[in-house]
């Protein structure tokens, strides 16, 4: 099959690009590099022709509340306007577990757009909810930091390897459409300083990080369970130990 990634380039995407190229699939990893722009539509056209399935697994430059809107919006509407010309009979699209429940967050705002495009397009769908990525770590401990502290929320997360999601997620292109929700985690759960104390200790990071139930995530107060999945997920099998040795061995030779 013609399998088309939208963001191929990116951590999760050229992870997904290279599973289905090889179980024998023909792949095109759309950029902007290699001349895809969902904002513009430029090259969207002559990439899905002849495409059977479009997984889009990109994300916004930028975190700004009205930038995230306008990028899943506009995105959204010029992707799926493109793929029904194109006749294409599968949109996969990787989203975050708790989205509908973040909406006092500008980033989860644009997410909660982009899934509705999604559901009322008429396009054959599936949306794959994830938790958070072992590699979004660094990124949460920026969004949290307050000079030498870093206040985070004492809710739960079990989180998932990018390895882990790319595998679930070429087990999801390559199925049926469900037209709903499939959700993924990693196979722990942890609160969320204790996860960045362990984070930290890997990193030589020396800040200090205090737990808050009131400090916010990305804008959003949460809740013990907010960020766990809401069903039956489908679990990773990668732990967080044995990925942060792998990060200490990275700090080594680096």
């Amino acid at each position: 099959m013609k399998i088309v990634v939208i963001g191929g380039s990116g951590l999760i995407g050229s992870k997904l690009v290279h599973n289905l190229r090889m179980l024998g699939h023909e792949v095109f990893a759309a950029s902007p590099a290699t001349g895809v722009n969902t904002i513009t539509g430029e090259g969207l056209a002559q990439a899905l022709e002849n495409a059977q399935i479009v997984v889009d697994v990109a994300n916004s430059p930028s975190f700004e509340d009205k930038a995230v809107l306008e990028f899943f919006e506009t995105s959204g509407r010029n992707l799926l306007a493109a793929e029904k010309a194109a006749g294409v009979g599968h949109h996969v699209a990787l989203s975050v577990v708790g989205t509908e429940l973040l909406a006092e967050s500008g980033y989860f705002r644009g997410k909660i757009a982009q899934e509705k495009l999604i559901r009322e397009s008429g396009m054959p769908y599936t949306i794959v909810h994830s938790t958070q990525f072992f590699e979004f770590l660094g990124g949460i401990a920026k969004s949290a930091a307050e000079g030498d502290e870093v206040r985070l929320p004492t809710a739960f997360v079990q989180p998932i390897s990018s390895d882990d999601v790319a595998a679930a997620l070429t087990e999801v292109t390559l199925n049926s459409p469900v037209n709903g929700v499939v959700e993924i985690a990693g196979p722990e759960r942890f609160r969320m300083p204790d996860l960045m104390q362990q984070y930290f200790a890997v990193t030589n990071d020396s800040r200090k990080i205090v737990g808050d139930p009131q400090a916010r995530y990305f804008g959003a107060l949460l809740t013990d369970e907010m960020l766990l999945p809401a069903g039956m997920a489908h679990l990773g099998n990668n732990r967080m130990m044995n990925w942060l040795e792998t990060q200490r061995k990275i700090e080594k030779a680096s």
